[in-house]
């Protein structure tokens, strides 16, 4: 035992020299925009409560009214006693809204891609994917047992050439990637995928609740039907501000996954109360669409004053506005600066960035101000270009 926890504690100190160590912060309110971390209260810019529904009354209310009348936890899996009347409305409040038959829930977005997956490849089949997908895509691929084959990224040309590869395959894309903040180019994919035959699974967990007329997310924003992108995958702890997953499309998908998704099958199912609670945020961010206006602006707003500021920024039109710091040290550097004036952003570093593409993480609120986001500009463009990295034993964790 003594020699693994010497290994183990090289490992951890080689983590802190690097400026990869992560730990964790400790909130004492809601979330929000404004929350209290270790005692301090902040100016948040690293959450994806992109609506600012996470502490919203009426969603809270009925998480209060959701435990009186269905209790704390489902007791079971849905497959056998867990399966509760408010799973059975939202999955269907999930469905209308992604324009599908059927959706079914999942208890996290993890599990809903490494289940959906799982349950539509294995042995012998291909899955064609994403360099940039979340880790959970990627890991669902490779713990389905099928041969992976990964496509630079957004590269629809090399993904058709890789479909091609003969054999049925699944073609596997994020809608907006998770620390990019761009899109996938969904139509082109749709098309190489329909001239493949192949079955197009997009996890749209950022997008959803934000782009699009609706809020229906990537799929609408860029004129996609189940036709183009049978299989969808959503997450409810983002823009909708609760907890949970989903997978969306025919009822012949959704009958084989319930049969076949073994994190589905084996896991208790997701407290009623928590259903209960995303119905009403459901209705708020369909009710209140000044939220994805104002967050439209607040990007915009905060786009521009970067341009002016001669920031740099990625290319993304979402929520997610990743500032480019090169090395995980430099990264780490400037968000220990931020924190310092009262401003929390994540250092994004390897292994969930490449190498030399650190970053400072910014994401966007319904709820945050033109003044918090002036606030931030100006913080930002007082940060020193280059400096000296320090020892990460005390950086925050990265926000996937």
């Amino acid at each position: 035992m003594s020699a693994l926890h010497d290994r183990l504690d090289a490992e951890l100190a080689r983590l802190r020299d690097a400026h990869l160590y992560r730990s964790r912060r400790l909130l004492d309110s809601p979330q929000g925009v404004r929350p209290v971390i270790d005692g301090r209260e902040m100016l948040s810019f690293c959450s994806n409560d992109y609506l600012g529904l996470a502490n919203h009354p009426e969603v809270v209310g009925a998480l209060a009214d959701g435990a009186a009348r269905y209790g704390v936890g489902s007791g079971a899996a849905h497959l056998v006693s867990g399966h509760h009347q408010p799973h059975r409305r939202l999955e269907e409040a999930l469905a209308e809204l992604t324009g599908r038959p059927r959706a079914l829930l999942f208890s996290t977005g993890y599990m809903a891609n490494l289940g959906v997956i799982q349950a539509l490849a294995g042995r012998g089949r291909r899955i064609v994917a994403d360099r940039l997908n979340h880790a959970s895509l990627t890991d669902g691929a490779r713990l389905s047992g099928a041969r992976l084959l990964r496509y630079p990224h957004a590269d629809a040309g090399r993904a058709a050439a890789l479909l091609h590869g003969g054999g049925q395959a699944l073609l596997v894309t994020d809608g907006v990637f998770s620390m990019d903040g761009d899109l996938a180019p969904l139509p082109a994919l749709a098309r190489a995928a329909r001239d493949a035959g192949a079955l197009l699974l997009v996890d749209d967990a950022h997008g959803l609740g934000v782009l699009g007329a609706t809020g229906a997310g990537t799929l609408e924003q860029q004129g996609l039907t189940m036709d183009d992108v049978p299989l969808l995958i959503g997450t409810l702890g983002k823009a909708f501000g609760t907890f949970g997953a989903f997978a969306a499309g025919s009822d012949t998908l959704i009958e084989t996954l319930i049969q076949r998704a073994r994190p589905y099958i084996y896991t208790t199912a997701l407290p009623p109360a928590v259903a209960h609670a995303t119905l009403a945020a459901l209705a708020v961010a369909a009710r209140e669409d000044w939220r994805r206006a104002h967050l439209r602006a607040m990007v915009a707003r905060f786009r521009a004053g970067a341009r002016q500021l001669g920031l740099p920024l990625m290319e993304s039109p979402t929520p997610i506005q990743p500032l480019l710091a090169g090395s995980a040290g430099r990264a780490l550097a400037w968000s220990r600066r931020l924190e310092a004036d009262g401003v929390l952003v994540t250092a994004i570093r390897p292994p969930t960035v490449p190498q030399g593409a650190a970053r400072l993480r910014i994401t966007f609120s319904a709820s945050h101000r033109e003044t918090d986001v002036d606030r931030l500009l100006e913080l930002l463009a007082a940060l020193p270009p280059d400096p000296a990295p320090r020892d990460g034993a005390n950086a925050s964790p990265e926000e996937t």
